[in-house]
């Protein structure tokens, strides 16, 4: 449960038109740019490579940085290995003070931000000076990066002005030109007179004992060049083993960071090279652990350390859009971030910025490092509630969910007790402590009758193949009619649907609660329904469900240790499939078949999170409307979330409702009069949004659209 205090940093957030427009906008010309970025490169073969090369070296990271501290060694530079961020603070100041440094120059460095270096060699009376503009100007703020790769994004030209003149020299305007042009003039004889540099590295080769930086902005070469002593320091993940490994990172990481196809500078580094006056320089290379052996160690959050930090996770993020580095992070920011925050501070750090992620998977699409990162924020949410429990609402709620008869004999009281609230299929408006519910949108009322009753009074043919129909919580007690629908169709290709009454709750609202046991009963007790008749399928309408079905419940089981019924859930998995993939493969056979001279409807489509990422179906829909002479209208960013997410809009609805708002009005643009999605959750959402905005646009799941169409 987030803290009244997050809650309200949330609220700030959102509410500063400033960070929301900039981040905003940079998303949406990220997204076009990086593809345009990536038109000559084979993406998955380079994510393939950068997953290898880094999984690699972690897998035996002791040797391979036995084998780079040779290697720099032989070439002069002096090596410093600890596992201590103190050790890393203490070996700098204490150089700084044995030389007689004053001053020292920086550029960016994640991993100094980490060990908070900058505010501990200030306080032992050195002066420190960020080079990089964005990192100058956020530290003459007094803020911290609220972005990996571009840390002074949250601020506007005339904030930057405003700092330059407040903290540097008064009278600065708001150009960006002449700012650029002042920051270079302050910061050209800060570089000349600074005793030491110190930098990161973006990799660190084994074979050579070279390290790699890479910058847009020069900075790091007068760093690294102009100071008699440079200090480098580099995490244990930066190591690759070869000198040609550095290739498909170098392809990668300016496409995935800010969509350049190539960036300005690339530095390599192979032990000191003379200062400008002839004199030797010293080049001190710290590789720093900081848990990073630990994370290596660990099965599932060793690909973590394959991060190559682009940032690029972020500049995707539906959430982080919204909210920015200051809330969805620590030290490093976004999803990625959280993870990283968990490890290298400590996992109870992580808490509430783990709350954040949505679980769209708009991350793990973009990662050219291959890091499944929605998996592990999901992993993160298990450790955690084994850590510290479950919250006393989130078991009450569980345990009613868990309990089926209880549960369904809820929500048929309920269908009673809504008629006050309820009209027109909706409830527009709910009282009190509720009344958030339906602040941005309208909610489905609860069926009358549940599709499970409904079913019985459904005259089948008998046929050969059967399917057993996964209803989901949605189709059984809010829209029956898409039940109703999946039978119409495949009836007529032949195939009997069955309703087995064991089925419950998929298990996803526990499973990404981090409450696994309950996830894994969830499995256990669907398991034993839906085998319990032979059939050729199992079908579900609700993508969340589908995967739940087909993946999660054999990893829930597996997790909490009931490995013997991991092999019955996946007999499972093999026969599920999901409603419009079905369809598509009995049209393809001849079995169904549109019904001629059907009105021509444009239409637009949202594809739903784990339908599009997951399950990877999202054209089937498409091609099967234009098979029936509908015509698509393709909306802006329609792969994007809607902000659903289950039970995110209950917990996060501050960050639900603008996700969801500038979906609508991406819907509305299109003028389309017809909306298709093939989530039951999607459809409560924009529905029930679109419902509040008094919208004419008709959203329809593809199954009842389909039934009508089919003949």
């Amino acid at each position: 449960m987030s803290s009244p205090d997050f809650k309200q940093r949330i609220i700030d957030a959102i509410s500063n038109p400033t960070l929301t427009g900039a981040l905003g906008r940079f998303s949406v010309a990220y997204r076009t740019a990086r593809a345009k970025a990536y038109e000559e490169t084979d993406f998955e073969a380079v994510r393939d490579q950068i997953a290898t090369i880094k999984s690699a070296s972690a897998d035996h990271f002791d040797e391979v940085a036995g084998r780079f501290q040779q290697a720099a060694e032989a070439r002069g530079t002096k090596v410093f290995r600890t596992s201590d961020p103190q050790a890393v603070k203490d070996y700098i100041l204490n150089l700084s003070r044995e030389r007689g440094v004053k001053s020292i120059v920086k550029s960016k460095s994640m991993a100094s931000e980490e060990i908070h270096l900058n505010q501990y060699l200030i306080d032992a009376g050195i002066a420190v000076q960020e080079t990089d503009l964005g990192e100058w100007i956020i530290a003459l703020a007094g803020q911290t990066p609220s972005h990996m790769v571009l840390p002074a994004i949250h601020m506007t030209k005339e904030e930057v002005a405003d700092v330059f003149s407040n903290k540097v020299e008064e009278g600065q305007m708001p150009d960006i030109p002449k700012l650029v042009k002042f920051a270079r003039a302050k910061l050209r004889p800060v570089f000349l007179g600074a005793d030491m540099g110190i930098s990161g590295a973006n990799i660190a080769v084994a074979e050579t004992g070279s390290i790699v930086i890479v910058t847009n902005e020069g900075n790091a070469r007068l760093v690294t060049t102009l100071p008699k002593i440079h200090v480098a320091i580099v995490g244990l993940e930066k190591l690759v083993e070869k000198f040609q490994d550095i290739a498909p990172i170098l392809t990668a990481l300016p496409k995935s960071a800010t969509a350049q196809l190539m960036t300005s500078y690339v530095s390599i580094i192979s032990g000191p090279a003379p200062n400008t006056d002839g004199s030797p320089k010293e080049l001190h290379i710290i590789l720093m652990d900081n848990r990073r052996n630990d994370m290596a160690h660990d099965p599932k959050f060793k690909q973590a350390l394959q991060c190559i930090r682009c940032a690029s996770c972020l500049n995707v993020c539906p959430v982080f859009r919204l909210v920015g580095g200051h809330v969805f992070g620590k030290i490093y920011t976004g999803g990625i971030g959280t993870i990283l925050t968990a490890w290298f501070d400590a996992l109870k750090q992580s808490d509430e910025i783990q709350s954040l992620c949505i679980q769209c998977g708009n991350c793990n699409e973009v990662c050219p490092s291959k890091i499944d990162i929605a998996g592990l924020i999901l992993e993160l949410r298990r450790r955690l509630a084994v850590e510290q429990g479950q919250p006393l609402i989130q078991k009450a709620i569980f345990s009613v969910v868990n309990n089926r008869r209880v549960f369904h004999s809820m929500l048929r009281a309920a269908s009673i007790g809504q008629a006050p609230f309820a009209r027109e299929g909706y409830i527009r408006h709910l009282p009190l402590f509720l009344s958030d519910l339906t602040k941005s949108r309208s909610l489905p009322a609860i069926a009358a009758e549940p599709f499970r009753d409904r079913i019985k009074k459904i005259k089948q043919p008998k046929c050969a193949e059967r399917a057993a129909f996964y209803g989901g919580c949605l189709v059984d007690f809010a829209y029956p009619e898409m039940g109703e629908a999946l039978v119409k169709v495949l009836n007529k290709a032949g195939i009997e649907v069955t309703f087995p009454e064991g089925q419950t709750c998929c298990g996803a609202p526990a499973r990404y609660s981090g409450a696994y046991e309950v996830a894994a009963q969830n499995a256990a007790d669907n398991i034993q329904a839906l085998l319990a008749e032979d059939v050729k399928y199992v079908v579900s309408a609700c993508p969340t469900c589908t995967v739940a079905l087909k993946q999660d419940f054999a990893d829930s089981l597996d997790a909490v240790g009931r490995k013997n019924e991991v092999d019955t859930a996946n007999k499972l998995a093999a026969k599920v499939i999901d409603f419009t993939s079905l369809v598509e493969q009995l049209v393809q056979a001849g079995r169904l078949k549109f019904k001629a001279g059907t009105p021509p409807v444009k239409f637009t489509y949202h594809d739903s999170c784990h339908y599009k990422r997951t399950l990877h179906a999202d054209q089937s829909p498409r091609r099967l409307m234009q098979q029936a002479g509908h015509e698509l209208v393709e909306m802006e960013e329609h792969d994007m979330c809607c902000g659903m997410g289950g039970s995110y809009t209950l917990k996060m609805p501050e960050i639900s409702a603008p996700i969801l708002e500038r979906k609508l009005v991406n819907i509305e643009n299109t003028g389309a009069p017809l909306l298709l999605i093939d989530c039951p959750g999607c459809v409560m959402q924009i529905r029930g949004g679109l419902d509040k905005r008094g919208s004419h646009v008709q959203v329809q799941h593809s199954v009842e659209r389909l039934a009508e169409c089919i003949e």
